[in-house]
């Protein structure tokens, strides 16, 4: 009799110990659980945000629609303006953000925009006759470390309240290239750059001024 009971007492303690491993096993499924859900729930939560900054990288951007210069007689282009334009399904851009780099005669520089007022941005969405009148335009802010933005078209008044660029707006990049490389820039010379802003692809500006200057103002991109 005394076998039995024992026989039956090793039984009841094998059960419990097999009962103690499988409740352990279920605790330990359970905090796996939870931390593989919180785990992907933080991965998707970066994977949405990285994907979202990619498709603005991407997506965001200005584009260069073109360069003039002013030539000045018997010395060459000293200023430059260059017009630039969000690309196709741009975020806005923050121009007193943006770099503007350029490379002339082995001289490279990097120009900051130029916050000469309290609007930042210089108004002439009703035209202008001359925008290389100096009389008119603030090309006096526009030196040897600086870039003045003036807005050509702009609904919204983003560009004149905030130096935003956004959708459908056009602004004039003013930039006095003489007092940036020290010297004026010749005939058949090569002029490359871009302008970088905070986020997004640049306007790449480049051209090579031509072999004689036959106005005051030339089309150069």
């Amino acid at each position: 009799m005394k076998v039995i009971e024992f026989l039956k007492g090793k039984k009841g303690a094998i059960g419990i110990g097999t009962l103690i491993i499988f409740i352990a096993m279920v605790l330990v499924a359970a905090v796996a659980a939870a931390v593989l859900i919180n785990t992907s729930g933080f991965l998707q939560q970066k994977a949405m945000a990285t994907g979202k900054e990619s498709t603005e990288q991407v997506a965001s951007g200005l584009l260069c629609s073109g360069v003039t210069g002013h030539y000045v007689k018997n010395k060459g282009i000293d200023r430059i303006v260059i017009y630039i334009t969000p690309n196709a399904g741009s975020a806005p851009i923050d121009l007193k953000q943006c770099k503007l780099f350029l490379m002339y005669d082995g001289k490279a520089v990097s120009l900051n925009f130029s916050k000469y007022d309290t609007n930042t941005v210089g108004d002439f969405t009703n035209g202008i006759k001359d925008i290389f009148n100096t009389t008119v335009v603030k090309w006096n802010n526009a030196d040897a470390t600086s870039f003045v933005v003036v807005a050509l078209q702009d609904d919204d008044k983003s560009l004149l309240t905030n130096a935003v660029i956004n959708k459908g707006d056009l602004a004039g990049v003013l930039v006095n290239v003489s007092a940036a490389f020290g010297k004026h820039v010749g005939t058949r010379e090569r002029v490359s750059g871009y302008l970088q802003p905070e986020f997004g692809a640049p306007a790449v500006i480049e051209f090579t001024t031509p072999a004689a200057f036959t106005s005051d103002v030339i089309e150069l991109q």
